[in-house]
């Protein structure tokens, strides 16, 4: 019998943040990525970060677990500081990222692919709970599990990226651009399968270019604008702002 969430444990304060960043500076060679980024994620929930193409999202995830250095700033994951931490340390400490553009291993199997999801856990029984656990989420992989990665439609390679990370058990994942050239029908179940990993107590921070969809799953936003934040608030608030409407909902 499983004594916890496979997932993670439960959050011992659901109103203290788990992630705290504040005033994140990025620069590649004389060029400022990210100019000054402040946000906070709290335990359990769902948050999105918005902005158009270049506006710094990508480059602010990849920032959280150590991709790219910041020259300024201070971020810290459950009170501890990530600025001295490697990318195995971030991981280890139970961030997840699923980057832009899936980065599955195509010669690899589905199963193989989930499998090295698992590798910080210790022992077979909790890697088999994890991928029985991946299968509920996503039952098209169970179906393909002997099927290799690079065979699965883009939809498929998604939820096989997702499910990889979901597999490390972490506290916070954070997904880039998960709907990116997926038809709309399985994005939506994508989207409604990050909705489940939300209730199942793992916290979320998404960057995505369908705003709606994704301000429709997250509790509160930001909306990033040349390396900075332009707007935070709840969803439903940014969803119904003019300005937000105008840029990244059409108008509607």
């Amino acid at each position: 019998m499983r004594t916890a969430h496979p997932f993670r444990p439960p959050p011992p304060d659901r109103d203290e943040p788990l992630l705290d960043v504040a005033g994140i500076e990025v620069r590649y060679g004389g060029i400022r990525a990210l100019t000054s980024v402040s946000l906070h994620v709290r335990r359990g929930e769902v948050v999105a970060l918005i902005g158009a193409n270049g506006a710094g999202k990508t480059t602010t995830l990849r920032s959280l677990v150590r991709v790219v250095p910041w020259s300024a700033g201070r971020a810290t994951f459950n009170g501890v500081d990530l600025s001295p931490l490697s990318t195995e340390e971030v991981t280890e400490l139970g961030i997840s990222l699923v980057p832009e553009g899936r980065a599955i291993f195509p010669n690899l199997t589905v199963r193989e692919n989930l499998e090295i999801g698992a590798y910080l856990h210790r022992n077979k029984q909790a890697m088999q709970e994890s991928l029985e656990d991946v299968v509920k989420l996503f039952p098209r992989l169970g179906e393909r599990l002997a099927q290799e990665g690079g065979t699965l439609s883009g939809g498929e390679q998604q939820m096989l990226a997702i499910g990889r990370a979901v597999m490390a058990r972490p506290s916070l994942l954070l997904l880039d651009e998960p709907s990116l050239g997926i038809a709309p029908k399985l994005a939506r179940q994508i989207f409604e399968a990050i909705r489940a990993i939300a209730a199942s107590g793992v916290t979320v921070l998404v960057v995505e270019q369908n705003t709606r969809l994704a301000l429709e799953v997250a509790a509160r936003g930001y909306v990033l604008r040349t390396g900075e934040v332009a707007k935070e608030g709840a969803s439903k608030a940014l969803l119904d702002d003019p300005e937000v409407r105008e840029a990244y909902l059409g108008g509607h």
